[in-house]
């Protein structure tokens, strides 16, 4: 920084705190016996924002069925979602391409062999049957090219959609607003 602030040295004693009061603590990894497998949750909320009316997207991707998320991500869609498919479709097109970006990740990593189909599980069935089918659907002719990449992904085998009920999708809580 070529010139700090005051805040600037303010936050940089509170890093320095924090360093030393924790300097004992430690990560430990251990090995699980429990399959390691990467599996994704998305969601979208259509027509979220009250002010532009577009939706939230969410995603999270963990290692183990029960264990913690590895990756998450909430945005705003950068378009206005037409229908609630459109929104959902928008979303399981993020948690796709995160899905390609970790699994080539642990590949490069050698951290685990991945040689299965990534579950990516979402909670609308229009869209995850709008990705899995490559028909010309006269509903959906305005959602955009570039989120049809996610067909071809599912064809090759590398993702497997599934539906799951809202109320079990872990990605719910990413397109939910903070109280205030």
């Amino acid at each position: 920084m070529s010139k700090p602030t005051e805040a600037n040295l303010i936050d940089a004693k509170h890093v320095l705190r924090y360093l030393k009061g924790t300097i004992e603590q430690r990560l430990r990894f251990r090995k699980s016996e429990s399959t390691v497998k990467l599996i994704g949750f998305c969601d979208s909320d259509w027509r979220g924002d009250v002010c532009d009316r577009r939706s939230i997207s969410g995603y999270g991707f963990q290692l183990l069925d029960e264990g913690p998320l590895v990756s998450w991500r909430s945005r705003k869609q950068p378009t206005v979602a037409l229908s609630t498919c459109g929104s959902e479709y928008m979303a399981l097109t993020d948690a796709v391409q995160e899905a390609k970006f970790l699994k080539q990740l642990w590949v490069d990593l050698n951290i685990v062999q991945v040689n299965y189909s990534v579950l990516v599980n979402g909670d609308n069935q229009g869209a995850i049957n709008l990705a899995k089918n490559p028909l010309y659907h006269k509903r959906s002719k305005h959602i955009d090219v570039k989120y049809h990449f996610i067909r071809s992904e599912v064809r090759t085998g590398s993702i497997v959609l599934a539906y799951i009920p809202t109320d079990e999708n872990v990605a719910d809580i990413f397109t939910k607003p903070v109280s205030k």
